[in-house]
Formats: structure tokens, sequence, C-alpha cells
């Protein structure tokens, strides 16, 4: 069972709420970066998520098209033929999609998947992100509740972005300032629009000062124990038992973190986290030493022929899979997921 069932995807996100750890979500943008995720995670003996953004799904379908969809279905179906080779299990995710792009990347994969389920197949994807966070909290709940109801008829998980996350990611931009911070009456805006899982389960990526990309220290102040604040706020006004954690938290902007922000993190109901900025370097860094090592050979230098064997896409290829699986391992060791996969 490479890629999760509904049923088993709910299971891990239970037993990481449960175990006090997360999933690290992995962005890929082609077959190979696939490969260095899913490696990754067998080394580490973990189940974990593999994530596609619109900018991600526009690069895999092609520079001749460009079209959203196409990259990731494709991506999705090889993924379900070659995750078969690696003894782990993994979800398959779309990350962050604004409001302008719903109509060509969610929604139509959305209608592929309840397509799939009507056929009494699985769905394609295990969940969809909606990031609404550039919109008002108001119209943002509003589009959330549209699509919970078609994510949850098609045995989808939604994720939605209720609050700012800073820095940039596919185009969509905000300041790093003091609004990267949700309020209790965000998140109880939240629960009363979407509910606690009746209507069906979500991720809430709620912000405590995460910013998308690496950022010297100091220029990011994170809060991770507010994520405390919003689960007891919600929790008193829900008549939840003390201690309890309605919500199921996304960390995002996770590159760069420490291990006690993390830590803090995972304590108070993070079950997945997002990893891209750190894998991208950890993918091309070995590329550009190949590079720079074999310099004459990867050109043509002076009317020369160069070398084949180190020009080849895979001399490089390979090591460049090698470092990013690698970045992963380590995701694994600080979200504490290391040897938790699913017997």
């Amino acid at each position: 069972m490479p890629i999760a069932t509904p049923e088993v995807y709910a299971e891990m996100l239970d037993r990481a709420k449960a175990g006090k750890f997360a999933y690290p979500a992995i962005n890929v943008t082609s077959t190979q970066t696939l490969h260095a995720a899913l490696r990754g995670f067998a080394e580490a003996e973990s189940d974990g998520i593999v994530q596609i953004s619109t900018g991600g799904a526009e690069f895999l379908g092609g520079q001749y098209n460009k079209d959203m969809v196409t990259g990731a279905v494709a991506l999705a179906e090889f993924a379900h033929i070659v995750a078969a080779k690696y003894d782990v299990t993994v979800a398959l995710h779309t990350d962050h999609c604004p409001k302008d792009k719903l109509d060509g990347y969610v929604r139509p994969l959305l209608d592929i998947s309840a397509e799939r389920v009507a056929k009494g197949q699985n769905p394609l994807f295990q969940s969809h992100m909606w990031d609404g966070s550039a919109e008002t909290l108001a119209d943002n709940l509003a589009i959330g509740q549209e699509l919970l109801a078609k994510a949850a008829a098609a045995k989808i998980i939604l994720e939605v972005e209720i609050t700012p996350t800073g820095g940039e990611e596919d185009g969509v931009t905000h300041e790093i300032n003091d609004e990267l911070y949700t309020t209790v009456d965000d998140a109880l805006r939240t629960a009363e629009a979407l509910g606690l899982g009746e209507k069906g389960r979500y991720l809430l990526a709620a912000s405590f000062g995460n910013v998308h990309g690496v950022y010297k220290p100091g220029n990011v102040v994170l809060r991770p124990e507010l994520l405390k604040d919003l689960q007891e706020g919600v929790a008193a006004k829900y008549g939840k038992t003390a201690g309890s954690q309605p919500f199921d938290f996304v960390f995002h902007g996770g590159s760069g973190s420490t291990e006690q922000e993390i830590a803090t993190a995972l304590e108070n109901g993070v079950v997945k986290m997002n990893l891209d900025t750190d894998t991208q370097y950890a993918f091309t860094r070995p590329i550009v030493d190949h590079v720079f090592r074999n310099y004459d050979g990867v050109l043509k230098v002076d009317g020369e022929v160069g070398n084949k064997k180190v020009y080849d896409p895979r001399s490089w290829g390979k090591s460049a899979e090698a470092g990013m699986a690698k970045r992963v391992t380590e995701a694994c060791a600080n979200l504490r997921s290391t040897g938790t996969k699913l017997k």
C-alpha cells in the first residue's frame, strides 16, 4: 500500500498527532525529486507526504503548454507506479493554490478524484490545499466551505491557510510583519465555518510568524507556542476535554527552523511540516559541485569534445537525488517520524 488510501491517510495523521510527531511534506517538481523524497522516507523508515505546488505542476506540465492539471495528474500517476518499490506509505498532496488558480488546478483535480471514487477507485490525491490567505477571512472561509464539501465527497482531506505566511510562494507574497500571527478569534471563526470534522476533515495552516524561504537569524520570530492558545481557545468554546487538540495543524515555512521551534510545534498539534527551500538546495548543491569539478568535461571548452560520462544527466542526477534524500531523512529525524512507518 505505497500510496495511502483515504482510510490509511486518516490513520497516518491520527498516529502522528497521538505520537507527537509530524510528516515531512516534500515539494517535488520532477520524477527525480519524487524519487529523492521517496528514497529519503524509505531510508528513514518513515511514511510521508509528497506535494506539488501550482508552479511545480506547471513545470511538470512541460514548458510547451505549462498545464498545471496535466503536470499534477502525470506525476501522481507516475507516483502510484514507482512508489510500490519503496517500503513506506506516502500521501499525495497539492500545495498552495490561491483563488485565481482554483479553477485551473484544485477544482479540476477534485473532479477527477470524484469520478474515480464514483467508479469504486481511490482518489488520485489524498489532500489538496486552498490558500485563501490573501482574501478576507470571511471570503476565505466561504470558499473553504465549498471546497471542503467537494473534498469530503471525493474522500479527500482539505488543507486551509486562514492567515498569511510571510515571504513568497509561487507568486503569492506577504510582508513579514505582525499580521503573521493567527488569533484565537480567527480559529473560532474557522471552527464555526468548517466544523471540527463533522463537515469533512481538514488540516489547518495557522500562522505563528512563519515565512517561506530562508532568512538570516533575527529576521523571523516564530511563536509556535501560539498554537496551544488556538487549540485551547477552540476546545473551551466547544466543550472539549482539557488538553484536547481540535485542530490538525500544518507548519508552513519550515525550512531553517530550529529543533526547539519544531519540538514546540509538534507538542501543540502539528502533524505536517512543509519543506521546499532546503530540499531544493540539497538537490542543486551536488550538481553545482559536479559542474565545478568537471568544468572542461561538462562543456566543450576550446573546441574540445568534453566528457560524455560527466555531462550525461545520470552522472550528476544520481548525486542530486542522494543529496535531497539525505535532507529528507534529516527532516524525518527532526519531526520524530523516523522509524514510525506503518507495518
